[in-house]
């Protein structure tokens, strides 16, 4: 829409009235000139508000943002300013906060000390693992530091293994909490000592000879047992899971699996993830087993205290860098690390142990420092998983300006999915033009969806896009917002 074209004009006209005229037309103006500036940034483009409308979806519950990134005011708006719930798109603020505040190559460890003398390759006492909050510890990675320490002389161990959590200091967690599904890996909590996500992998395959569907669980731990295999079911794979009728238990110390229904052949080989246990039992088990097949001997349990004065440091395990950590959670938008990152930067500001708190706050300060003001921001877990974390889609926008001109820039623009191509955009855009040219991070909850990102327009600009839906219906918001995606690349800034 034009600026208002008179309102110079009516001031030149007015220059000679009396001057206890002058202020108050002064403040007229400038009202008007702000009116006018209001008018010069478009409503969303006509064709995405009839697509929201198709939706069943009022622009009430719709906020977005659009900016070339060198321009001084956004293209499109809709409520910029009004807070809304961002779902996943939450761990854009989190992952770029952690990449200034951390530096892109930052590492976790994770140690293990010798509580008591080695001799002759026995460590007569306990094996004590001091977790600093490693968002990504592998199976393979674990085995590596299970090899360290045959490295230093043990192959057996006569006592205990001694947790060491105390770098995070939280809350008892209830996985369940969310949205009552305590065995969704998603639903992991952090911890300072987390191993595997916590989670084991079911991987279901058809027998070549007719016979039951083979079940192997990875890691196989000694704490979960599969009582039950499913039959062979014929015709399309369909809905497998619900075919198979699991039914899983998870106590802190043992699971049980049970699939009394069908698999069926057609689906050839799948795989399922559940987290069970809890954390202390759960790195028991990876613990029992990547020492067995070290060929180590150990008969303890497991239990939690701090490092003891007279512990002795015997092997060291680096995490993988935070770039790298930061790629796996924005493309593949996983919770648990975010959470991990999130509990990470209290350690920026404060001594351990690390709590939400000080992570909120140490997010703040970064933002105050960089003159970033977002009074709506409200930070709950950084990861998003979340009914309480609010952001605008204006605040999202310029969080994401800040970080095209960060030092940062190429981490942090690296970790987003790209459009058609990876992480949790690679099925959309794939028959548009605006596919390999566009950084997403989406975001999904039940009565949310968002994306947030950069696009790089056919005209060669480059736009931020940010679109935040909190509505019942915003299930249906996907071709309203891949269709202003696709607006700002084909046809930039215009209408």
């Amino acid at each position: 829409m034009r600026p208002i074209p008179s309102i110079f004009a009516f001031w030149a006209s007015r220059r000679n009235l009396a001057g206890s005229e002058r202020p108050r037309l002064a403040t007229l103006a400038a009202a008007l000139l702000c009116l006018s500036a209001s008018f010069a940034e478009a409503a969303l483009p006509r064709a995405v508000a009839r697509a929201f409308a198709e939706a069943q979806i009022p622009l009430t519950g719709v906020s977005a943002y659009v900016r070339e990134v060198s321009a001084a005011h956004p293209a499109f708006t809709q409520q910029p300013r009004k807070a809304m719930n961002p779902a996943s798109a939450m761990k854009l603020v989190t992952t770029y906060a952690a990449l200034e505040l951390l530096g892109p190559d930052y590492r976790w460890k994770t140690e293990a000390y010798a509580d008591g003398p080695i001799k002759d390759r026995v460590l007569d006492g306990n094996l004590v693992l001091k977790g600093y909050g490693d968002p990504k510890i592998t199976l393979d990675q674990f085995a590596a530091l299970v090899q360290q320490l045959r490295a230093a002389g043990v192959d057996r161990i006569t006592g205990d293994l001694v947790l060491d959590r105390s770098f995070f200091a939280l809350p008892a967690h209830d996985p369940g909490a969310f949205d009552a599904e305590p065995l969704k890996p998603y639903n992991v909590g952090p911890d300072a000592l987390l191993v595997n996500f916590k989670s084991v992998r079911f991987v279901f395959s058809p027998d070549g000879d007719g016979g039951l569907p083979r079940v192997t669980v990875e890691p196989a731990l000694t704490a979960l047992s599969v009582a039950a295999t499913p039959t062979p079911g014929a015709g399309e794979c369909g809905d497998w899971h619900a075919a198979l009728a699991a039914a899983i238990s998870s106590r802190a110390e043992s699971a049980e699996a049970r699939f009394a229904g069908q698999y069926p052949v057609s689906c050839g080989e799948r795989d399922w993830y559940v987290s069970v246990l809890d954390h202390p039992h759960y790195v028991l088990g990876v613990f029992e087993r990547a020492w067995g097949q070290s060929g180590g001997s150990f008969g303890g349990r497991v239990r939690e205290s701090t490092v003891p004065p007279r512990a002795r440091l015997i092997a060291t395990l680096g995490s993988f860098p935070l770039y790298d950590v930061v790629r796996d959670i924005n493309k593949l938008s996983n919770n648990v690390m975010a959470r991990q990152v999130f509990l990470t930067l209290a350690n920026s500001v404060h001594a351990p142990p690390a709590t939400t708190a000080l992570a909120t706050e140490a997010v703040h300060r970064w933002l105050a420092a960089k003159k970033l003001k977002f009074p709506e921001l409200v930070l709950e877990n950084g990861a998003g998983l979340s009914r309480r974390e609010r952001i605008s889609a204006e605040s999202m926008g310029r969080l994401l300006l800040a970080a095209n001109q960060s030092p940062s820039r190429a981490e942090f623009i690296g970790s987003l999915g790209v459009a058609g191509t990876d992480g949790t955009v690679r099925k959309r855009f794939v028959d548009d033009d605006v596919g390999d040219h566009a950084y997403l991070k989406t975001g999904t909850l039940e009565g949310v969806r968002a994306i947030a990102g950069y696009v790089d327009a056919a005209n060669g600009r480059r736009f931020v896009v940010v679109c935040l839906v909190n509505h019942a219906n915003a299930a249906r918001a996907q071709a309203a917002i891949d269709l202003l995606v696709q607006h700002v690349y084909h046809v930039g800034a215009a209408r």
